[in-house]
């Protein structure tokens, strides 16, 4: 199936891409449902609304394979064609495509490691398909007034700064700035729309560059993929039906997916919740400690979970430490959902989880009686 972008979902999203040069948020979702809250609000209240229109789909234009482009110094050349693909992640058979590998020193491949550590379009990638992403990536030098991209022009990278400073201009008007981190260009290789901004070195620095079909091979594609599996696991959630389709979309792309080793400690009963998580494979035991017990320290199984099951979520209720601890039974892969996430998205189902503390509640006083419970 092909994707369209139509013109009015071009434009929203190119003005949220200003506000967040602009504004520089600490957290990306928080500033996005604020900004998208505010803008409904302000189209209420003017009586105007703001719609796309689709058209009907066209065939994909073909377009040649093409090495990685070299940065040429200032303004750089671009291709015209990109912008009228539609990339279809399922249709795309990727298993006959050669993998692109820049050879490294290992300087080069610690320093890339670094600047890429924190790339929040990388974190659904495992081990194996993040190595493709440092094979893929290659090093440009950059001096000051060279255009690493250009408002307007067809996406052929991605961008992650190892050093150097950035300036963003939008419209001509300079509207943020990078100092020797950060990242830029993924919006128009995920959409297939137009740079939404122009980029311009002020100092010498080193950019990492990956090339929009390897960005689609392993980000894209792969994201598809994670998505499609957590939507799967989530389907079998019994607590999680109350969630439009939408809603449950969204929640698989905010996972995690964690691997655990046989008898590893999950959650340590008493500490702080960071979130929560859905067993993806594999089983996990839950065990309590006793204070009134005559042995404070030993911990008494209270269950097991397994595949569609899920934990952690009662301290995030309640506000409270963690009242249990869980531990692997032989390798484990969980689904982790962070705390902001789970207050954002989980909504719907708070009234079901809350039901859920209850039944806790009664089967932890079957163990240590009605006054025995962890405190």
């Amino acid at each position: 199936m092909n994707f369209e972008i139509p013109p009015g979902l071009t434009d929203l999203l190119q003005d949220f891409t200003v506000a967040v040069l602009r504004e520089k948020p600490d957290d990306l979702t928080e500033f996005a449902a604020n900004y998208f809250t505010k803008l409904q609000e302000a189209n209420v209240k003017s009586g105007s609304k703001r719609g796309v229109t689709f058209s009907e789909p066209d065939a994909a234009d073909d377009v040649d394979d093409e090495p990685p482009p070299e940065i040429a110094r200032q303004r750089m050349t671009r291709r015209k064609s990109v912008c009228a693909e539609r990339y279809d992640p399922e249709a795309d058979d990727d298993s006959n495509d050669k993998k692109v590998v820049f050879p490294k020193t290992d300087e080069q491949r610690t320093r890339l490691a670094a600047a890429v550590e924190k790339i929040l379009i990388f974190r659904a990638l495992d081990k194996q398909q993040m190595q493709e992403v440092l094979d893929a990536m290659f090093e440009k030098k950059t001096t000051d007034g060279d255009h690493i991209i250009d408002q307007g022009d067809d996406g052929d990278n991605f961008y992650v700064i190892d050093s150097g400073k950035f300036d963003i201009f939008v419209g001509g008007n300079k509207v943020g700035a990078y100092d020797g981190a950060g990242s830029f260009g993924e919006l128009a290789l995920m959409y297939n729309t137009p740079r939404a901004a122009t980029i311009v070195a002020t100092s010498p620095g080193a950019i990492w560059a990956l090339d929009r079909k390897s960005f689609r091979r392993i980000v894209l594609k792969n994201a598809a993929k994670k998505r499609k599996m957590y939507e799967t696991l989530l389907d079998g959630v019994s607590m999680l039906k109350s969630l439009e389709p939408y809603e449950r979309m969204n929640l698989a792309d905010a996972l995690v997916s964690k691997t655990y080793s046989d008898g590893d400690c999950i959650i340590k009963q008493g500490a702080e919740a960071d979130g929560c998580y859905f067993i993806e494979e594999g089983t996990v035991r839950i065990a309590m400690t006793n204070k009134k017990a005559d042995d404070p320290t030993k911990e008494m199984e209270v269950a097991r979970l397994s595949r569609g099951q899920y934990f952690g979520e009662l301290a995030l209720l309640t506000n409270n430490p963690r009242a249990a601890s869980v531990y692997t039974v032989g390798e484990c892969r969980c689904a982790f959902l962070d705390v902001n996430a789970f207050e954002r998205l989980l909504g719907p189902c708070m009234d079901i989880m809350k039901r859920n503390i209850e039944h806790y509640d009664e089967e932890v006083n079957k163990l240590f009686g009605s006054q025995g419970g962890p405190k």
